[in-house]
This record gives structure tokens, C-alpha cells and sequence, in this order.
């Protein structure tokens, strides 16, 4: 079931939940972390998304994502990363006092590490964010009563000569599908908050270790 609204009593299960990845991932070395902003609109319970510019360089142009980038140098950690990226992508400045803590990392397309950080954002006016217009082309929501429905979750199997290899999860039927390493993170959100509810997509397909991101025969090409 989902929740009613986002409570303390949410909160100190999901950092409890986290806190071990948290404690092990905080300060590896990565090369990306995402915000997943957890907020309230109109007092329901939704994720942000955005829609990456369709004038971006690179294959995710147009496609959902959260919020996020590439690690800097000057960076404390994953997560001063994913918060400076939100900043800089939408202008909704979030304290770290507001992160709920760190999700297991998921290789890319590149096999780098991705590093997905929740937090919760509170009340929130999607019409209020001053999106960067070089980096996003829509800032959306989605209720999570709307994510936990079963008809508008759906899935996609890769196969590689013609033997199943993994499934991933995909989103249906808000303004744009959700797919890939979004969906990935989504779906780990959704087992985080509801796990008496959602019923997850994700099969054979194996998130290694940060050491172990070296393409091998045999492995899962892309997400």
C-alpha cells in the first residue's frame, strides 16, 4: 500500500533501510549521481522526473531522467553531486538534511557507476522551477498511487540469440514512458516505499559491484 503521505515514520524505515549503502557508497569514487526527489503536490506523494533537452549531446537526449550529472572534482561526495546538479538543472536547492539516504549504483551504457541518492523535497509547485533551458526540456511529476498500478507498468526482455538474458521495468502512461536506468531507479524506489505492494520487473539482470564494471563475455550489454 502506498503511503498516505510522506511521514516520519516513512522516513526513519527508509534511512534505516539505507543506511548501510549509505555508510558504503557515500564516498566512492562515481562517475554520475542522480537525485530522486521524492515531494508532495497538492498533497499526494510523487516523484520529479525531467525531460533532458532534446539540443544535449549524446544518446539520452529527450529521454526521463532524474535530476543529476557527471561527479566533479570538487565535489565532497556522491551526494553534494546529485545536489548541485538539482540546483543547477532546475533551481530547487535541497539540504542535505532532506536526503534519506543512498540506493545501490547501477552501471550505465558505459559501465560507469551511477549513484542514485533519495531525498525528500516537501511540498512542491513543478510550475515553480526555473529549469536550465540548455539541459531540460520539461520538469513533470508522477503520484505514486499512479506508478503502483499494475496497468501502468510494463516490461521489456532482451534477449541475445534467442535465449532470455534479463528484464528491465518500464512505465506507461504518464506524459512520457519511463524506461532504462530511470526505470531501474524508480523501481527500487517503489520496492523502498511499498514493499508489501509493488511487484518488481527486474530480472537477470545483475548490478556488480563498482570494481566489477568491466565489460565480460556474457554480461548484459546496455540498459
Amino acid at each position: 500500500m502506498v503511503p498516505d503521505n510522506l511521514s516520519a515514520e516513512d522516513e526513519r524505515r527508509c534511512r534505516q533501510v539505507l543506511a548501510r549503502a549509505t555508510a558504503r557508497y557515500r564516498s566512492r569514487p562515481a562517475a554520475a549521481a542522480v537525485l530522486v526527489p521524492l515531494c508532495l503536490v497538492r498533497g499526494v506523494p510523487a516523484l520529479l522526473y525531467t525531460l533532458r533537452s532534446s539540443r544535449l549531446a549524446g544518446r539520452h537526449k529527450g529521454d526521463v531522467s532524474f535530476p543529476g550529472g557527471k561527479c566533479d572534482p570538487t565535489d565532497q561526495d556522491v551526494v553534494h553531486t546529485a545536489l548541485r546538479e538539482t540546483l543547477e538543472e532546475l533551481g530547487l536547492e535541497v539540504s542535505e538534511q532532506n536526503v534519506w539516504g543512498i540506493m545501490h549504483p547501477i552501471p550505465d551504457q558505459q559501465k560507469s557507476t551511477v549513484v542514485p541518492v533519495l531525498a525528500n523535497v516537501g511540498p512542491l509547485d513543478p510550475q515553480s522551477l526555473k529549469p536550465s533551458l540548455e539541459e531540460v526540456d520539461e520538469v513533470f511529476t508522477l503520484p505514486l498511487a499512479h506508478l503502483l498500478q499494475a496497468q501502468n507498468q510494463g516490461y521489456t526482455h532482451f534477449c541475445q540469440r534467442g535465449h532470455f538474458r534479463y528484464t528491465l521495468p518500464v512505465f506507461l502512461h504518464g506524459p512520457h514512458r519511463i524506461w532504462g536506468l530511470t526505470a531501474i531507479v524508480t523501481e527500487f524506489t517503489l520496492q523502498l516505499l511499498a514493499p508489501a505492494t509493488y511487484q518488481p520487473r527486474l530480472a537477470g539482470f545483475q548490478i556488480p559491484e563498482p570494481s566489477e564494471m568491466l565489460p565480460r563475455p556474457g554480461r548484459p550489454g546496455s540498459l
